[in-house]
């Protein structure tokens, strides 16, 4: 018999049910639900299933469940957009983050499905890695340009907040590292003004970030370098903040060490490194959000989420200095580490 101090199950059921929220929102998203009904007075149940073209009875599922998710609000009997849909999930706004959910569905849901086989494998599951170079390079065109969409949305929306805790108005010439999109440094130059920034990618991705520079206007103040971090000898020199935003968790120990001596070798003196990413605590019990995403790069990478203790024995160690943690919330990181050169 239960007694009073026994746990409830309910905890265990919202968590084992957790994927049919995320479902939800994917599909209300690969159906246009939330473009059908934005900027509009919203629909009927019977309104919506003429215009997807199905029975009502799912219609009405759908815009139920989507309204329990808040996505949706319902108003004299009709349903619209809550303000969170308007804003992040309607195609052609400079907030959109629909090619993240997109991403999540049809990529990496179905590598979560072999989550089993990752964690006896130690392989990645969401490529082959014996046929494809990397998780960046895939070999399906279109998911590779869902992959960049979804980087690039989520890039922006954490250099945003970045630039909101982080002060870097002492620095003039910033490396982002692995910068992908330019996301980062469109965002922090336009916060900074007297920054000017090199995104250091392979050309492949540094054509996608120049195409993202010119696109917002920042040539004057952001250029691509190409390159390969792990096999150049040296990074670009001329700079006085290097910046990694979520590229460690991409690779193991050994590898990162190499990209901080790199880092420390081809600093200005005086000048910092800044390690963005969702920190794990130091006794690896959390928080949620950097546990998952660990998670996710061991069906993705042959990298994990790492702690600050980790950081700051490798920035001392590659010579850096005074390592100390920034906390934030964003969509990408829950903060920075942050060490100088002396």
């Amino acid at each position: 018999m239960a007694t009073t101090d026994s746990p409830s199950p309910l905890p265990l059921m919202a968590l084992a049910t957790s994927f049919w929220q995320f479902k939800t929102l994917a599909s209300a998203y690969e159906l246009g639900l939330f473009t059908l009904l934005s900027g509009t007075e919203g629909v009927t149940a019977a309104e919506l299933a003429e215009e997807l073209g199905t029975q009502e009875r799912p219609a009405e599922i759908l815009l139920t469940g989507c309204a329990a998710l808040d996505l949706l609000e319902k108003r004299d009997g009709r349903y619209r957009n809550s303000a969170l849909s308007e804003e992040f999930l309607v195609p052609g706004k400079a907030s959109h983050l629909g090619g993240l959910i997109t991403m999540f569905d049809q990529r990496l849901y179905a590598g979560w499905d072999k989550l089993t086989t990752a964690v006896r494998t130690n392989r990645p599951t969401t490529w082959d890695p014996d046929k494809e170079r990397s998780l960046f390079e895939s070999a399906d065109p279109r998911m590779l340009e869902v992959f960049w969409e979804a980087m690039h949305a989520m890039s922006t929306q954490t250099a945003r907040t970045l630039g909101e805790h982080v002060d870097l108005s002492r620095y003039k010439a910033l490396l982002d590292v692995g910068g992908g999109s330019a996301a980062f440094d469109i965002e922090l130059t336009r916060v900074y003004p007297q920054l000017r920034a090199n995104v250091y990618e392979l050309a492949f991705v540094a054509e996608i970030a120049a195409h993202n520079i010119k696109a917002a206007g920042a040539a004057e103040r952001v250029g691509t370098i190409d390159g390969d971090f792990f096999t150049d000898p040296a990074f670009p020199g001329g700079h006085d903040l290097h910046l990694f935003s979520m590229v460690m968790h991409d690779w193991d120990e050994t590898r990162n060490r190499v990209l901080l001596r790199k880092s420390f070798e081809a600093l200005e003196p005086g000048g910092s490194v800044v390690l963005c990413e969702l920190l794990v605590n130091d006794e690896k019990t959390g928080p949620l959000p950097a546990a998952m995403m660990s998670l996710n790069k061991l069906i993705e990478t042959e990298g994990r989420n790492y702690t600050v203790a980790e950081y700051a024995t490798w920035l001392t160690d590659a010579g850096f200095a005074d390592p100390e943690v920034i906390a934030f919330d964003a969509v990408g990181a829950n903060g920075v580490v942050i060490a100088h050169k002396r």
